[in-house]
């Protein structure tokens, strides 16, 4: 599991406070874990982290490779809200098996079991991978990146978007992409025979069609331009194939 971070939201504007930034609905952390991201104004992906509720606080689970920019982002846009940021010592323990006292099922997809914000940290060994490819369930830091698109990343089956709570930063290039677009790129489970580096480039007839990412079991995470990944495909010495 890549390390998270924990950051804790407190004062009388902190929901006020997220709900005009994130893309989804913050005060749904009442009846469980809030999936969400931070956009840039120009729609394009900045973090993504669970939200959950503290008695009126509320904590960020984030990776922790984006934790110290996304402190600084949110400090940014506190302006005159009464609200604190402040990073914590607290864990996330996660897992797929019984869930311990506390637990918070993972809002993206039931089977990818429960997360625990506490005092230690940890994970029953679960083969994350192979969940997050069997679901084409993308992570920060390997499918999610500074050109990342929530919409073409599969944020709306994975309960990462809400279209009926209001404004937030990038919504208005969200709700366009949503409504007015078709999608012509996006990350798609693939087969794979072989293997190849996180980040290769995937070709079908000479052309750069999209770039690999998570594997497991026979199958893998890319992301691909959909009117052109057709036919064989390569990445590395591996053979791809999507049936679309």
């Amino acid at each position: 599991m890549r390390p998270r971070k924990i950051l804790r939201l407190s004062g009388a504007d902190a929901r006020d406070f997220l709900q005009g930034l994130i893309t989804s609905d913050v005060n749904k952390i009442d009846q469980g874990l809030v999936y969400a991201a931070l956009l840039t104004p120009q729609g394009k992906y900045l973090a993504d982290f669970f939200l959950a509720a503290d008695g009126a606080d509320v904590l960020l689970d984030a990776d922790a490779e984006q934790a110290e920019a996304l402190l600084k982002r949110l400090t940014m846009y506190r302006l005159r809200a009464k609200v604190d940021i402040t990073p914590t010592d607290l864990q996330v323990m996660r897992g797929t098996g019984p869930a311990p006292a506390g637990a918070l099922a993972d809002p993206r997809h039931a089977d990818l079991g429960w997360r625990l914000i506490g005092a230690e940290g940890g994970e029953d060994g679960t083969d994350w991978d192979a969940l997050h490819v069997a679901h084409c369930i993308p992570r920060s830091g390997i499918e999610l990146g500074p050109d990342s698109y929530i919409l073409e990343a599969g944020f709306e089956a994975l309960n990462g978007v809400n279209f009926r709570k209001g404004c937030y930063v990038g919504q208005e290039v969200t709700a366009r992409m949503k409504h007015k677009t078709e999608l012509r790129k996006g990350l798609r489970q693939v087969e794979i025979s072989g293997t190849a580096p996180v980040g290769s480039d995937i070709t079908a007839g000479g052309k750069v069609v999209g770039t690999l990412f998570t594997q497991s079991g026979g199958r893998a995470i890319a992301y691909l331009r959909l009117d052109r990944a057709k036919g064989e495909m390569t990445a590395g010495d591996a053979l791809l194939h999507w049936q679309p």
